[in-house]
C-alpha cells in the first residue's frame, strides 16, 4: 500500500516555482517519479503581488511534473515563506490532573496552547508552534512526556508568527490554478526535513536559505528548532550588481551570473582570472570583453556583505553551532558561497542537498540545493500521509499517530 502514497512538494519562489512528486518506498525512503518547474512571476519577496501570474507559473511547473511522472496531481503541500515572519521561544506551564498524574496527549496540547497565547498585531496569526522540549517537575529535556508521571509540565516551544494575509493569498493563487492545499510548511523547515541529519539539529546548526529576494536563517540545536529569522536579500542582489556594474541588461546579467559568476577570487587561476567574456551593453549592439577577475571583484563584495549580516544574527543568539553551517536554495550554488561563508562564519560549511537515504528514484535530476524546499515539502507530505494510514480508525491507532507526529516536530 506504501507505493500508493503519492507526495507533491510545490515550491513556490520569487523566481522560480518547482514541483516534485515523490512515492512511498519499502525501505522508508521517497522515490521521486515527476519534478518540474517554471519561471516564477506574481510574487516579490515572497508575497503574492498578482494570483493569476502565480497559478499560471504553478501549472506550467506542475504540468512538467505530471508529464514526467504520468500521474495527475489534485492537491500539494506548500512553502510559507516571506520577510515579514518571525520567530520567537515561549513556555507554557499547566497541571497535570489525569489519574495517577499521568500525562496524556490532552495534557500535552494543553501546555502548547498555553506556550502559543501570544499577543499579535492585527491580521497576524501563528504559522507554526515547533516543541523544543519538555520540563516535568523540574526535570527538562524530555521530548516524549506522554506516558510519563508528574504534576507539572512545561512547554518550550519556537513559535513563528506572521501577517495571515500573505497566507491566505497564496493559497488562493493555488487554487486558482486548480489545486488544493494540504499543508503549508515553513520554507527553512523543509529545507531542513530534505537536506539535516539528526545529528546536525541535536549538536547544533545554521541552515541559511539563499532565495532570490529573501533569505532565511533557523537555527538548530537539542533536536529541535531554536532561532529563525528572515532577511530581505538574496541571489537577486548578485544579479543587480552586475547589471549596473557592467551596464548591460538584468537578463544578461542574469546569464552572466549563472554561467561565470565567483565570489572568491583565490578559486580562480592565473589564467582564469585573465579569461574574457563576451558582453553586450544596453543600447549596444557590439561586445566587449570582460575578465573573469573584474566579475569576481563585483560579486564578492555583495557575498561578503549579505553573509555578515546572517552571521551577525547567528552571533547575537549566542547559539553553539558545531555542526556548522548548511546553505540551500538557488542562491548556495554561486561558485565561492561555501568557501566565503566559512570564512565568515568561522564554521565548516556545505552545500544542502537532498540526502540520498531519504530520496531514492528520479534523484538525480534534483541533486541541488535549489530542489531542497520543494523535496522536503513532499517528504513531509509521505510521512504525515503513512502516520495518517497506520493510526487506522482505533482510538490507540490515533494516539499513536499523534505521538508520532510530535516526534517528527523534533526532526
Amino acid at each position: 500500500m506504501k507505493n500508493e502514497i503519492h507526495a507533491i512538494g510545490l515550491d513556490i519562489g520569487t523566481s522560480r516555482v518547482r514541483c516534485v512528486i515523490g512515492e512511498a518506498a519499502d525501505d522508508g525512503r521517497m522515490n521521486i517519479v515527476g519534478f518540474g518547474r517554471g519561471d516564477s512571476k506574481g510574487l516579490r519577496r515572497g508575497i503574492v503581488t498578482g494570483a493569476e501570474a502565480v497559478a499560471e507559473s504553478v501549472k506550467k511547473a506542475v504540468g512538467e511534473a505530471e508529464r514526467v511522472s504520468g500521474l495527475e496531481v489534485h492537491s500539494v503541500t506548500v512553502n510559507l515563506s516571506g520577510e515579514h515572519y518571525r520567530g520567537e521561544n515561549k513556555s507554557g506551564v499547566v497541571a497535570v490532573a489525569g489519574a495517577g498524574r499521568e500525562i496524556t496527549p490532552d495534557d500535552v496540547e494543553r501546555s502548547l496552547e498555553s506556550a502559543s497565547a501570544v499577543q499579535l498585531p492585527a491580521g497576524w496569526e501563528v504559522f507554526d508552534r515547533l516543541p523544543q522540549e519538555f520540563i516535568i517537575d523540574g526535570q527538562d529535556g524530555i521530548t516524549e512526556p506522554i506516558g510519563m508521571s508528574g504534576s507539572r509540565l512545561e512547554a518550550l516551544v519556537h513559535i513563528v508568527t506572521g501577517p495571515s494575509a500573505g497566507r491566505q493569498n497564496l493559497e488562493k493563487a493555488v487554487r486558482r490554478s486548480g489545486l488544493s492545499v494540504d499543508r503549508m510548511v515553513l520554507e527553512p523547515v523543509a529545507a531542513a526535513e530534505s537536506t539535516l541529519t539528526d545529528d546536525d539539529r541535536e549538536y547544533g546548526c545554521a541552515l541559511v536559505n539563499i532565495g532570490s529576494e529573501i533569505t532565511s536563517l533557523m537555527i538548530f540545536g537539542r533536536g529541535a528548532v531554536q532561532h529563525t529569522s528572515v532577511f530581505p536579500f538574496g541571489g537577486l542582489h548578485f544579479t543587480k550588481d552586475i547589471a549596473v556594474g557592467l551596464r548591460v541588461s538584468m537578463q544578461e546579467a542574469s546569464k552572466i551570473k549563472h554561467s561565470f559568476g565567483c565570489v572568491a577570487s583565490y578559486l580562480l587561476g592565473d589564467d582564469e582570472r585573465n579569461e574574457l567574456i563576451e558582453i553586450v551593453p544596453v543600447g549596444r549592439s557590439e561586445t566587449r570583453g570582460l575578465s573573469k577577475e573584474i566579475l569576481c571583484d563585483i560579486m564578492q563584495p555583495r557575498a561578503v556583505e549579505l553573509l555578515q549580516h546572517i552571521a551577525h544574527e547567528v552571533a547575537r543568539t549566542e547559539a553553539q553551532i558545531p555542526s556548522g553551517v548548511v546553505l540551500t536554495g538557488g542562491g548556495a550554488i554561486t561558485r565561492g558561497m561555501v568557501e566565503i561563508a566559512e570564512q565568515v562564519f568561522d564554521s565548516p560549511t556545505r552545500i544542502g542537498l537532498p540526502q540520498h537515504d531519504l530520496i531514492g528514484g528520479l534523484s538525480e535530476g534534483i541533486e541541488s540545493p535549489e530542489w531542497a524546499v520543494a523535496c522536503g515539502l513532499a517528504l513531509s507530505s509521505m510521512r504525515t500521509q503513512l502516520r495518517e494510514m497506520g493510526s487506522g480508525r482505533s482510538a490507540s491507532g490515533k494516539v499513536a499517530a499523534w505521538l508520532e507526529t510530535f516526534r517528527e516536530k523534533f526532526r
